[in-house]
């Protein structure tokens, strides 16, 4: 079985944690991971509902983007192409799996930050539209809210915030948000 990154190196047998079975490339530091592996290893793990939005979450993972995260592959096993998950993480990067024979491609290091966030057991979610649409909404809402910081100082947008959050909890805080409005329509 060759690596789907680099074509010419063959993948090696190798375990990550609790002991599921994968493919190494000794070059690349990619693994593949073949889908009845991970099926027979997924149902021994405990289950944990994971949204996009944890995604924001600080962990302690020294990641650094791998230079093959980019370049398309084929499937090591039939074949097929490899679909990409963006995962929106600090420094985003993609999870690859052939939707034909379900295995999983991980480059170097992304397994880690998959097993930090607790999406490792629940990969095949982050394929689905409503997930990717979930994590492109969570990517704007985070830029909107950097722009904001950028624009009016970090002191300025805390209060801003906090005060978004006082009026969207509130039962009349439509009537807030329109006298900020009036005022500002001057």
């Amino acid at each position: 079985m060759q690596c789907p990154k680099d074509k010419k190196i063959t993948l090696v047998d190798s375990t990550f944690a609790n002991n599921l079975s994968v493919k190494h490339c000794p070059d690349c530091q990619g693994s593949w991971i073949p889908a009845d592996e991970y099926q027979s290893w997924q149902a021994r793990q405990p289950q944990q509902q994971v949204e996009p939005q944890m995604l924001t979450q600080s962990v302690n993972v020294d990641f650094v983007q791998s230079p093959f995260d980019t370049k398309a592959a084929l499937c090591p096993d039939c074949q097929h192409y490899l679909s990409r998950a963006k995962v929106h993480f600090r420094t985003p990067f993609y999870v690859e799996r052939c939707m034909y024979c379900g295995g999983i491609w991980c480059d170097k290091g992304e397994w880690d930050v998959l097993a930090e966030l607790g999406l490792h057991t629940t990969i095949e979610h982050m394929f689905s539209p409503e997930w990717q649409m979930r994590a492109r909404e969570q990517e704007l809402a985070e830029k909107e809210r950097q722009a904001t910081i950028d624009k009016l100082g970090s002191e300025v947008a805390a209060m801003v915030f906090k005060l978004a959050d006082v009026l969207e909890k509130h039962p009349c805080g439509e009537f807030g948000v329109a006298y900020l409005m009036r005022r500002f329509d001057n």
